[in-house]
Formats: C-alpha cells, sequence, structure tokens
C-alpha cells in the first residue's frame, strides 16, 4: 500500500507542475501583453485568476469561502493569510476579485516560465538583504496609490511542518501602519494536507478559507505594531483551531 501512495504522490507532484506550464504557456500571449504597461496590471489580475482557478480545477480541487466581511471596491488593503501549500498563492487568487501585488521571496523568480512573470508583477524580497526590504516600501507604496492592495504572508516563508503557525515577521504590520490601510487575514484551513512542501504527501479535496473582518489602521503608530502583529496572529490561530480541532 506504502509503495501505492508513493507512486501517486510522485504522479500528483508532476501533475502539478505539468498543469502550472500548460496554463501559462496556453495564456502566454494574454499575460505578456497585459504585463507591457504598469498601468494594465489590472488586466494581468485578472489573467493570473484564471490560471489559479484552472490549476485547482485540474488538481481535483474545490474550495469553501466563507466572508466575515466583504472587501469594498477600489480600496487598498493589506491582506494577510497562514503559509503552508504551494498552492497559497492560487487559492488567494481565486478569493479575492480586487486586484492586489504580492510581496515575496526572490528566489522564485528562478522558477521556468512561472517566475518570468512572478518578477515582473510581484514585489520581490530578499529576507537577508536590509537594503532589498526599505525597497519594498517604496514599491508598495507606489502600488497603494495605483489604487491596489499589498498581500503578505507574515510568516516569512513556509515554516517546518510540524509549525501549525510560525511567529509574524513586521513587515505587514508596518506597512500597514505607515499607510494607514486595513489589515484582512485570511485563514486557509486544508492547504497544508492537500499539497504541502513534503513531497510525498497530498489529495484532491477540498479547501477551506475564511475572510475574516478587516482590522482598521487609522490613527494607529508604530508602537502599536506588535500588538497589531498579535491580534492578526491570534485570529488567523483561532480559525486554524476551528478547522483542526
Amino acid at each position: 500500500m506504502r509503495f501505492i501512495k508513493i507512486i501517486f504522490w510522485t504522479l500528483w507532484r508532476i501533475w502539478f507542475y505539468i498543469v502550472i506550464a500548460f496554463f501559462i504557456v496556453l495564456m502566454f500571449p494574454f499575460l505578456l501583453v497585459s504585463i507591457l504597461r504598469e498601468q494594465w496590471y489590472p488586466y494581468f489580475f485578472v489573467m493570473a485568476r484564471i490560471w489559479a482557478k484552472g490549476i485547482l480545477l485540474a488538481m481535483g480541487f474545490h474550495y469553501k469561502i466563507e466572508r466575515e466581511q466583504e472587501i469594498e471596491h477600489r480600496k487598498s488593503y493589506m491582506i494577510i493569510a497562514n503559509h503552508t501549500s504551494m498552492i497559497d498563492i492560487m487559492l488567494m487568487l481565486a478569493i479575492e476579485q480586487n486586484p492586489f501585488v504580492f510581496v515575496g521571496k526572490k528566489e522564485l523568480a528562478n522558477i521556468p516560465l512561472f517566475g518570468f512573470f512572478y518578477k515582473r508583477t510581484c514585489i520581490l524580497v530578499d529576507r537577508n538583504s536590509s537594503k532589498s526590504r526599505m525597497a519594498v516600501y517604496n514599491r508598495a507604496q507606489k502600488r497603494l496609490s495605483q489604487g491596489l492592495s499589498i498581500c503578505i504572508f507574515p510568516e516569512g516563508g513556509v515554516p517546518e511542518e510540524s509549525v501549525f503557525l510560525d511567529e509574524f515577521k513586521d513587515g505587514a504590520f508596518r506597512l500597514a501602519i505607515e499607510h494607514q490601510i486595513p489589515i484582512v487575514p485570511m485563514t486557509f484551513g486544508d492547504n497544508k494536507k492537500r499539497l504541502s512542501y513534503t513531497f510525498f504527501s497530498g489529495s484532491p479535496g477540498l479547501l477551506r478559507a475564511m475572510v475574516h473582518k478587516s482590522i482598521e489602521t487609522n490613527g494607529l503608530t508604530l508602537e502599536n505594531k506588535k500588538e497589531l502583529k498579535d491580534k492578526s496572529r491570534a485570529i488567523i490561530l483561532n480559525q486554524l483551531h476551528k478547522y483542526n480541532p
């Protein structure tokens, strides 16, 4: 039985990368045109959502989204979520209709095909470089001024499999306070189980997600950063316990 599972998991992972590449190649002309000008990013975002939904469907995933509050159209937010899986990006794109820009690690730009668009549309950060981290604030300011939202996974990377929810880094909360934009916490309940970074694991099935009520930052200062960070983490952690009692 273990041998059969290993064969399934191996084919499952290969299929995942084939599907990613297939949809990028299929949509390449449209994706390419949409990144020629920065102001055309909303069109790229539409293409990215189609790409993400196509991958989730091809992998046999279906998702159930609960919302405590609807996100207002044409309003900028700081969107955060727990990070456990390679499909976190796809599910985030499938959930949110209003255009947002990911802040992510620069290493992903090395992935063939995916990396070509990733480095041209996302805000890349080298977490080992203080200069790079500072540049994020400037690029985020520019994107926010264009009416876009920002999305950050505040754990700063994917934690070890044994970690239920890692401690949050300061970046997302500092940005939210400095730009006085609301924070929207989201909880992904099943992504680790469905497709974690452990190679021999995963299966088709349900992906549950909760879009929590936004947390206002109006009037807050950087002195409130830890309080804001702890509050956001507690919301996601509480929901994770509900999903996985």
